[in-house]
């Protein structure tokens, strides 16, 4: 009888953590902007996108002329193209909700203060290879000097963005944003996982448990509405890029 006890105790715990490891986890799009007060890239959609929860708090990084790491979805602000401006051409300027344009650094020194989520950096891809590879170099050299590796996954549109990453590090969780290249591709480039649109994986419906029998990742974007939620929940997606985490999460719970 004793032997049964602990036998279920055992296929229980495994049972939950299957469920744990298996449910669709929430990823704040440019954090959680859609707020009162808030912007997109800001500190106030990371701190928001903290206090909601979730797996992670996805941001958009450039490199400019001087070398400091910018956050910014689109590759100008009010007009100034930032991979070819310098720091102080970007300093003054102001995000809707007040705030300064923040650099990678700033948005470091806040998430290093919580072990809540995850930073999704995405590295855009610049005018050349050769901006590329050294914008890549320059996010991991902040993001490994500031001691959070283990907090941070990359992801990028850019091959070249990509293939640096993993060459810098075998271990860098990286995933792929493009969507022309099948899971079997991805594992055997060394990729961590995929991270595609959402109409790429609907056209190819068998990728994500492709990619799962493959041991990657699964992240779809960008995914707003509770029926397309509903969808890849049900397709076992590990991961749901999001403006809405809000809604995203009362589906969840």
């Amino acid at each position: 009888m004793r032997k049964q006890h602990v036998f279920s105790i055992f296929l229980l715990v495994m049972c939950c953590t299957i469920n744990a490891y298996t449910q669709t986890r929430i990823i704040a799009h440019r954090g959680y902007w859609d707020k009162l007060g808030s912007a997109q890239n800001s500190i106030s959609s990371l701190k928001n996108a903290i206090d909601i929860g979730g797996y992670g708090s996805e941001l958009d990084v450039w490199i400019t002329q001087d070398g400091t790491l910018v956050l910014n979805h689109d590759e100008d602000y009010q007009g100034v193209i930032i991979q070819k401006a310098m720091y102080a051409d970007l300093s003054a300027l102001r995000l809707v909700n007040g705030e300064p344009l923040p650099t990678l650094q700033q948005y470091i020194d806040v998430a290093k203060k919580q072990h809540k989520i995850k930073l999704i950096v995405e590295i855009k891809p610049h005018n050349t290879s050769e901006s590329d590879i050294r914008a890549a170099n320059a996010v991991v050299r902040v993001i490994d000097e500031s001691g959070i590796a283990d907090m941070v996954d990359y992801i990028s549109f850019s091959e070249h963005i990509c293939k640096e990453l993993i060459k810098l590090n075998p271990k860098h969780r990286v995933a792929y944003l493009s969507g022309d290249k099948s899971p079997k591709e991805l594992k055997a480039a060394g990729y961590w996982g995929l991270d595609y649109d959402k109409e790429c994986l609907k056209k190819n419906p068998t990728w994500i448990k492709e990619a799962k029998n493959l041991g990657l990742t699964t992240n779809v974007w960008t995914v707003n509405n509770v029926e397309d939620m509903q969808y890849f929940i049900s397709q076992g997606i590990d991961f749901i890029t999001t403006n809405n985490p809000q809604l995203l999460k009362g589906l969840l719970e």
